[in-house]
């Protein structure tokens, strides 16, 4: 069988105020896998993805990452661990701060020592799977929101992460942005963890979700059968867009069709 990408079992964990965030998460996700993580707001989707890459630790349970476990305690195994766990912020600007779009991309990787054309393929490589090759040498404040939420994605591709997580990736875009970025998620050979409120975005992009609600995994099964649950997304404090039906299925950039009328083809 093969390493899952992520393992999580047992996880708990309580802030210093007492207040309990995880209690006793259990994940596996494969490969390859596209996954949604929904969930309302302070559900512990935060602190969950804060354990992924060793930021928060100390309570009981495990978490490994293509089988190796974090372990902040061990300062060359935690360095790989990041290296492997790639977070996009859902605000670009936290993760661009360089002159030049090239050498944002570059940073990550020339922490790692690379360096001449070894480098410089890293980041060719990672700009042209968010399709900005052309703005390599932008100001990465001059860029759309849109632009840049896609420089930030190539900043966590240039380390060749095993797992991708995207923290609430569709805020702030237009439409033309959200759907350029669905293409570009879907094309990328890396196992993907979104956190997310946009639910349609979710059916779009993972065949698999899971709803975390009071630090624990409430449900886990296919997107689409998650999303059709009225009575599972309200018992969560969860609601898709008025007139948005996930029984329909879609495909590409097909208009959102409406509960009781017709299906519109995009």
């Amino acid at each position: 069988m093969m390493t899952p990408t992520l393992r999580v079992a047992g996880l708990t964990f309580a802030y210093p105020d007492g207040s309990v965030a995880l209690r006793g998460v259990d994940l596996t996700v494969a490969p390859g896998e596209r996954v949604a993580l929904l969930g309302p707001n302070g559900a512990g989707k935060t602190t969950l993805v804060l354990h992924l890459n060793g930021i928060l630790a100390g309570g009981a349970g495990t978490v490994e990452v293509g089988g190796q476990r974090v372990d902040p305690g061990d300062r060359a195994g935690i360095a790989e661990i990041r290296r492997k766990v790639g977070v996009v912020f859902q605000d670009p600007d936290d993760q661009l701060f360089m002159p030049s779009v090239a050498e944002d991309v570059a940073f990550g990787p020339a922490n790692l020592g690379l360096r001449g054309a070894e480098l410089d393929a890293r980041v060719d490589e990672a700009l042209a799977a968010v399709g900005m090759s052309a703005h390599r040498d932008q100001v990465p404040q001059h860029l759309s929101f849109g632009q840049r939420r896609r420089v930030a994605v190539a900043t966590v591709l240039a380390m060749r992460p095993e797992l991708l997580v995207l923290d609430e990736p569709s805020s702030n875009l237009d439409p033309a942005s959200r759907r350029e970025l669905a293409e570009i998620v879907r094309s990328l050979p890396v196992t993907v963890l979104m956190v997310t409120h946009d639910l349609p975005y979710a059916l779009e992009l993972c065949p698999r979700a899971l709803i975390l609600d009071d630090g624990v995994i409430a449900a886990d099964a296919p997107t689409r059968d998650v999303l059709a649950d009225d009575d599972l997304l309200g018992a969560h404090r969860l609601e898709l867009p008025f007139g948005f039906d996930p029984h329909v299925r879609r495909t590409g950039g097909a208009t959102p069709p409406v509960r009781g009328g017709p299906t519109l083809r995009g």
